[in-house]
């Protein structure tokens, strides 16, 4: 097992590995930018060091130094928490390269579900279920508009190199395919710096739901059921439950049972997520990330396992702690994400925090780095805080998420917290009708937004 663990990420991730190396005897470093110097990872952690200037691309995104990080406070390894590096494979090669392990999957299973083609080819011949599409790369106007007749209509244009949602377009008709695959191609080309894209069946009412993988990288997998991550805006998670009110427990087996024996026979180590869009009763896969999820609580919290922890065992050569005969459903979780946004604006508003309270009692985790005084840079993602609820039933998570966003305090900045006080008085949240266009429509109809 390792000594030491750097930790190349920021806020309440970075806290979520500090926590977990504490619990394991390991000491754990923090990387900062400056403007991050009182951030509370830095306070918690048992060495910081600073990486780089306010700017993420100069600090959290700077291989260099964090590399230099680790070989001046002997750090044997780096957990890249989720965003920054953590998909990033030749990052995994340079840390290899210096003789450190990397707590996460090898940099061929990074780049393979990394390009968002190779991924789908690869999910076929692993038996996972794919949305019908193009074959690889759409390279022109004329072989798009025939894959549309092909299929039919509506499609959905997609960067290859694509994620959050940016160089994604839908054609409903065939008149709409050339603003489309035009618009598609520039967002990918000016995000990614690749403007390839594909062309996939568009599904008008389905639901996200993704499965949570882990491998030892010895040839054993194994899946933590399901999480819905429907309610979305903009592509953008903003509510997480597990398991999924709409999956049954034929259909978990089943789905579970394809990605755990895709991971293994993979070779995966450590945490995954295999996503899929549901319809009507079938599986058809997205992409799969490479990394520890940001909604990866509802997951510990129906199984009572520290996921953070097993990659940290499975990255130190270690076997998974646990089969799947011995992972059991208990109870029904809950995530909502907190972020220093107004409501319905969706405008980012960094600041000070004058006063916070974090909500407690049975069932009720706050996973956040924020504290009265804290001031809350306009440089990084604006994600403040995940509030996590846990009951014997999804009507027991509800009330109590109800009664702890009520105990939350956060002043000083605005927050997306109203956002989920209103969502509570739809009837369509309580009875878990919604799919991924719902939350949408529903600010469009509540809000203009």
């Amino acid at each position: 097992m390792f000594d030491k663990i750097l930790i190349a990420n920021r806020g309440e991730i970075a806290l979520r590995v500090i926590r977990a190396c504490r619990e394991m005897g390991i000491k754990s470093v923090a990387v900062h930018s400056t403007a991050d110097a009182d951030a509370m990872h830095v306070r918690m952690a048992d060495e910081a060091i600073c990486v780089g200037p306010n700017a993420g691309t100069d600090s959290y995104l700077n291989m260099a130094s964090i590399i230099a990080a680790c070989e001046v406070t002997g750090a044997q390894a780096i957990h890249p928490g989720y965003g920054f590096l953590s998909e990033n494979a030749r990052f995994v090669e340079i840390v290899e390269d210096h003789g450190l392990t990397f707590i996460g999957p090898s940099a061929a299973d990074i780049s393979t579900m990394g390009d968002k083609i190779t991924a789908k080819d690869t999910a076929k011949k692993l038996g996972i279920p794919v949305v019908p599409g193009s074959e690889g790369g759409v390279p022109d106007l004329a072989a798009a508009k025939k894959i549309g007749e092909d299929f039919g209509y509506p499609v959905i244009v997609k960067a290859t190199a694509g994620g959050g949602g940016r160089g994604m377009k839908v054609a409903l008709t065939a008149d709409d395919m050339e603003e489309a695959f035009g618009t598609a191609r520039s967002e990918a080309k000016a995000a990614f710096g690749n403007d390839e894209v594909y062309i996939e069946k568009y599904l008008t009412t389905p639901r996200h739901i993704e499965i949570q993988v882990f491998g030892d990288g010895q040839g054993n997998g194994v899946h933590l059921g399901e999480r819905d991550c429907s309610l979305q805006r903009r592509h953008q998670k903003v509510f997480e439950e597990a398991p999924g009110p709409c999956i049954t427990p034929e259909e978990r087996a089943y789905i579970g049972k394809v990605c755990a024996d895709a991971v293994a026979e993979m070779g995966y180590r450590g945490a995954g997520t295999v996503e899929f869009l549901y319809e009507n009763g079938e599986f058809y896969f997205i992409e799969m990330n490479t990394r520890l999820q940001v909604e990866h609580p509802v997951t510990e919290s129906i199984f009572g396992v520290d996921l953070v922890r097993e990659q940290i065992r499975v990255a130190a050569g270690m076997p998974l702690s646990f089969t799947q005969d011995d992972l059991e459903i208990n109870g029904h979780s809950i995530e909502v994400r907190i972020n220093a946004e107004t409501f319905p604006g969706f405008a980012p508003r960094p600041g000070k925090i004058s006063h916070y309270h974090a909500p407690g009692g049975l069932g009720v985790r706050m996973d956040s780095a924020l504290y009265d005084g804290y001031s809350i840079p306009p440089y990084y993602d604006s994600l403040i805080g995940k509030l996590i609820v846990h009951g014997r039933d999804r009507p027991e998570a509800l009330a109590r998420l109800h009664r702890a966003l009520g105990e939350l305090i956060v002043d000083g900045v605005e927050t997306t917290v109203p956002l989920f006080h209103a969502l509570l008085e739809e009837a369509d949240i309580h009875s878990g009708d919604y799919n991924i266009h719902w939350l949408e429509k529903w600010l469009d109809a509540n809000y203009g937004a």
